[in-house]
């Protein structure tokens, strides 16, 4: 067997489960982030690679995942836009609401996908903002408006409250040196 698919076996017996829970940060439900990871092996690994390592692979598909994600949110978002051209009846929007007790899936769900992109890359891989613009294609102020718009829908959708005043005097420095 050649070293890549030896790396993949490994990969997927041993991070699988950490590649799923990764997903489910942007579709939330578990079959579909089964598929989505699915979906980034195959999309990575369809073609031979050159990795050695377990470590590395695991990068490529996390970043297959962001990839897939967004490819199928614009899929989506193209056939809703199209879909009125067609007959029968047009598809119902399942709407869902959140609720006063809602956990971070719930709220993840209320998103945009690119606001939800950006919050995991943020939050869970903790990417600077740099990273997170060249991981999505985005310019470094859209990046910082989306984890603004998100953060405040989060804060609202969770019933977050500011830090009481006794922590107002500390100041958080990020990983890329500016204070926040």
């Amino acid at each position: 067997m050649t070293r890549w698919r030896s790396v993949l076996d490994e990969m997927v017996r041993e991070r699988r489960s950490a590649l799923v829970a990764y997903a489910c940060l942007f579709v939330v439900d578990r079959r579909d982030a089964e598929d989505l990871v699915h979906e980034a092996i195959v999309k990575t690994f369809s073609r031979p690679r050159a990795v050695t390592e377990v470590h590395a692979a695991e990068g490529y598909v996390r970043q297959a995942i962001r990839t897939v994600f967004l490819d199928q949110t614009r899929r989506r978002r193209t056939w809703h836009g199209r879909a009125h051209l067609f007959d029968g009846p047009p598809a119902a929007a399942a709407s869902e609401a959140a609720t006063a007790s809602a956990d971070v899936s719930a709220a993840l769900r209320l998103l945009a996908p690119r606001e939800r992109a950006c919050i995991v890359l943020r939050h869970f891989d903790d990417l600077p903002v740099a990273e997170i613009a060249a991981a999505l294609n985005l310019s470094e102020g859209a990046v910082k408006r989306y984890l603004s718009d998100a953060t405040a829908k989060l804060r609202v959708t969770l019933a977050v409250v500011d830090p009481p005043h006794e922590f107002e005097s500390v100041r958080i420095i990020d990983r890329e040196g500016s204070a926040s």
